[in-house]
């Protein structure tokens, strides 16, 4: 069973790749009485539009929500922060490093290699890809990670981050592709015309 995402991750201070930290969004809200939060992620991808997992709606302004995708764990958003990042493919063997956010909003990162890429049947679109890293090691994602960006050894946008499951000695981390998320926004744009 696939779990959304929560807080794991080892702690960094800062997003090292510019284009990303301008683009990065930090997800949070209260809950329980105001004392526990939760917490996710979103990264602008187009000009005043964020995605985020569609699992994090709690997180986000109502009003700013422009959809959400039926078929995947998908919601898009208007923003006035930061400029889309450079995307690029993913690839099998790649190393790839995904921010999310901690508790407390403390920044989280994770590392992991590509292990598979996923497409539908018939479809030349890559729907999502799975990275894995140990899970012992402090640097494993999980929940808070939600909607965060998932990124190449160059810094570049390759994934959303959606979910992940733990097996014996790894945890594997779900990211839908980028041409899967620009897909999903083209559709929800072209049925909102």
């Amino acid at each position: 069973m696939l779990a959304g995402c929560a807080t794991s991750g080892a702690p960094v201070t800062r997003i090292a790749e510019a284009q990303i930290a301008q683009a990065y969004l930090p997800l949070q809200t209260r809950i329980h009485l105001g004392i526990d939060t939760a917490d996710g992620a979103a990264v602008v991808i187009a000009p005043g539009i964020a995605v985020t997992n569609a699992h994090n709606a709690n997180l986000v302004d109502p009003k700013s929500i422009i959809g959400r995708r039926r078929d995947y764990d998908l919601m898009f958003f208007r923003t006035t922060r930061g400029a889309p990042p450079q995307t690029a493919p993913v690839t099998v063997g790649g190393a790839v490093v995904a921010y999310g956010q901690g508790g407390g909003g403390s920044l989280r990162i994770a590392r992991g290699v590509v292990r598979e890429i996923s497409r539908s049947p018939g479809s030349a679109t890559a729907d999502y890809f799975i990275f894995a890293n140990d899970r012992r090691r402090a640097d494993n994602a999980g929940p808070g990670f939600s909607g965060g960006p998932v990124l190449d050894a160059s810094g570049r946008l390759v994934g959303i981050t959606f979910g992940y499951k733990d097996t014996a000695r790894q945890r594997l981390i779900y990211a839908y592709d980028m041409e899967r998320v620009r897909a999903e926004l083209s559709a929800l744009q072209k049925a909102a015309n």
